[in-house]
């Protein structure tokens, strides 16, 4: 399997992450981080269910994906989030040192890339636009109904 039907196929599971938050009236953003191959974490956006403004989909999956491996360092894991993450998700994903983050839909107004480009480890590598037009329509319906 090449990296990129790797991603495709992971960030397909993120998808389906964000769709269970669509259906609980979150923003749809869905995460899984995969380590070695193997999915060790899921997770989507939880604020309104915890009344948590914290709760985003990739702080969810950092939090049980250090609680499998049993430290806080995920330095042979890789994030997929089908939205470019903010600026706290991003800080986040630094001090864990993960080395590859791969997300769909860019967030022109608040992503990180915007606001805090260095936030990510140094030596991160991004991958973005896996699966783009399925992330953003997914947010764009959302956002709609709320309408």
């Amino acid at each position: 399997m090449t990296q990129q039907e790797k991603d495709e196929k992971y960030m397909r599971m993120a998808l389906d992450e964000a769709q269970a938050a669509f259906r609980k009236g979150e923003i749809p953003i869905g995460a899984v981080v995969v380590c070695r191959d193997r999915i060790i974490a899921r997770a989507h956006n939880l604020t309104e269910t915890l009344n948590d403004v914290t709760a985003h989909a990739e702080m969810q999956a950092i939090t049980a994906a250090a609680n499998t491996l049993g430290g806080k360092y995920l330095t042979d894991c890789t994030l997929y989030v089908t939205v470019e993450p903010c600026t706290m998700c991003a800080g986040a994903i630094g001090w864990a040192q993960m080395p590859r983050i791969v997300y769909g839909a860019a967030d022109p107004k608040r992503g990180y890339h915007l606001i805090a480009p260095q936030a990510l480890h140094p030596k991160a590598t991004v991958t973005a636009g896996v699966l783009e037009e399925e992330c953003r329509e997914l947010m764009q319906r959302f956002f709609a109904n709320k309408r």
